[in-house]
């Protein structure tokens, strides 16, 4: 039978405050159990929730860089459900009247001219505080309860079931994490729980209507998310083969096994008893507002993309070197340091040498030994013909090892300027035709790959510093 995917996404972000969405506690990662709670974020009687701003200012950023519709009176309610480490035995989110409406994300999928985009729908994204965490090791069998987390302001974004892979599904976490990071609104650290993902997976013959889900909670890597996925959508698809119904559930995936497990049976809204919050005001937006809101923003991922593609990158290189604001930002420095007209270059080098180096040495790029001035110095050198190529890759080398302050000083002190004098290189030519007769009979026979045997003997006589433009003019030249 032929099956399709179906994929909707429910992503948790940490908003970078300082202190809770109602509270004037830490919300630090890090410290000892329980020692970042406030009455507030227990509710303990005597005490009432105050909004934090600044999490209204990152709700409000990010429905502007989706392009959403921002609902500029909004409320919250209680969200009211049991859990160990939900001591008030409800959470304040929104539920009528999120605070963010609609949007888009738009994903790259594929690779150089195989290379497609794909656009997926925001439903909405709504302001909530996190609950705590359940410590299950070193309590001699028993749980522990950290409220460090309660209270912390999340803003949960919604997407429509517009996925039909786990390729998709992780194209747009990742799209998502970038987007949240770039603005400035959460750090994204998965480690820590900044940035985690709930897939709602289902599958269903092509033209009928969609199957019963299963959402797949707490997922804090792509790999994990990738892999739970395909676990869920097989096992579905398994069961329902053998003429067994899916029922609705909230599920686990364990990494060990690479299996999910159900947790329990999936409420819907109607279980949580919602209902407005009554210690809490509408919030309310002004104009002004959004605008100061707006004025604050970051170029976005998508402007900055076709500015790229201006310069002459293509779309895969536009959004290759936009893949975070970071690599952006690095980009542009070397720019400006090795000319605008360098574009395809720079994007070559960051993405190619530079980002090896990166990997194998588990490195950040802001952490990068060759800063943006130094590799747009070596690209400029590059493109006046001051070295080769093969020579650049030596000079970055050096730049990463430390030895020079410029790639203009370890060119002059390494002597790696290339010969580019046609006098010194004819010379050469004519050395090496006349001492690999073999070679040369071989390729006035037709064979074209014993020119490159000859124009390897010539740059290993120049010490790889011959114009390799002017080595091959001049070899053909000369073999007639």
């Amino acid at each position: 039978m032929t099956w399709e995917v179906v994929i909707g996404m429910e992503t948790h972000a940490q908003l970078a405050t300082n202190s809770k969405i109602f509270s004037g506690a830490s919300t630090a990662f890090g410290a000892e159990p329980n020692a970042q709670t406030s009455l507030v974020d227990l509710a303990m009687p005597g005490v009432l929730p105050v909004l934090n701003r600044e999490a209204v200012s990152c709700a409000i950023r990010f429905g502007l860089a989706v392009g959403a519709r921002i609902d500029q009176r909004s409320i919250f309610a209680r969200k009211n459900y049991f859990y160990p480490d939900l001591p008030k035995g409800y959470q304040i989110s929104q539920f009528e009247n999120p605070v963010v409406d609609g949007g888009t994300i738009t994903l790259q999928l594929g690779q150089g001219d195989s290379a497609t985009t794909k656009t997926v729908q925001l439903t909405r994204a709504h302001m909530e505080e996190d609950a705590g965490k359940s410590l299950h090791e070193d309590f001699h069998g028993r749980t522990g309860v950290d409220l460090n987390r309660a209270g912390t302001p999340l803003l949960e974004i919604v997407s429509e079931p517009d996925m039909r892979s786990s390729t998709e599904a992780v194209a747009y976490a990742r799209a998502l994490h970038s987007l949240v990071r770039w603005i400035g609104i959460c750090d994204g650290n998965m480690q820590e729980g900044s940035f985690r993902c709930d897939a709602n997976v289902s599958v269903r013959k092509p033209g009928e209507p969609y199957g019963t889900r299963r959402e797949i909670k707490n997922l804090n890597s792509f790999r994990f998310l990738q892999q739970a996925i395909d676990y869920e959508v097989q096992w579905q698809i398994n069961e329902l083969e053998e003429g067994r119904a899916i029922q609705q559930a909230t599920v686990l995936f364990d990494p060990d096994t690479g299996e999910t497990r159900a947790m329990r049976t999936k409420e819907d809204a109607m279980d949580y008893r919602y209902f407005p919050d009554p210690d809490l005001l509408p919030v309310i937006i002004s104009d002004d507002w959004i605008e100061r809101v707006r004025g604050e923003m970051p170029e976005l991922p998508d402007a900055m993309r076709q500015r790229f593609e201006a310069l002459g990158l293509s779309a895969y290189d536009a959004t290759a070197v936009t893949a975070s604001l970071e690599i952006a930002r690095y980009f542009e420095s070397t720019l400006v340091a090795a000319g605008n007209a360098q574009a395809k270059q720079a994007a070559n080098w960051i993405m190619g040498d530079l980002s090896a180096r990166l990997n194998r040495e588990d490195l950040d790029i802001d952490a990068a030994p060759v800063n943006p001035e130094q590799l747009g110095g070596l690209i400029a050198r590059i493109a006046d013909q001051t070295i080769s190529n093969a020579i650049g890759k030596k000079v970055f080398d050096a730049l990463w090892q430390g030895q020079g302050k410029s790639a203009d000083e370890i060119i002059e002190a390494q002597g790696l300027k290339q010969i580019t004098d046609t006098g010194a290189i004819e010379a050469l030519v004519d050395e090496v035709i006349a001492a690999n007769p073999g070679n040369v009979a071989e390729f006035k026979a037709g064979k074209e790959k014993a020119l490159n045997a000859l124009v390897g003997q010539i740059m290993k006589a120049a010490k790889g510093k011959a114009n390799p433009q002017q080595v091959n003019d001049l070899l053909r030249q000369k073999l007639g």
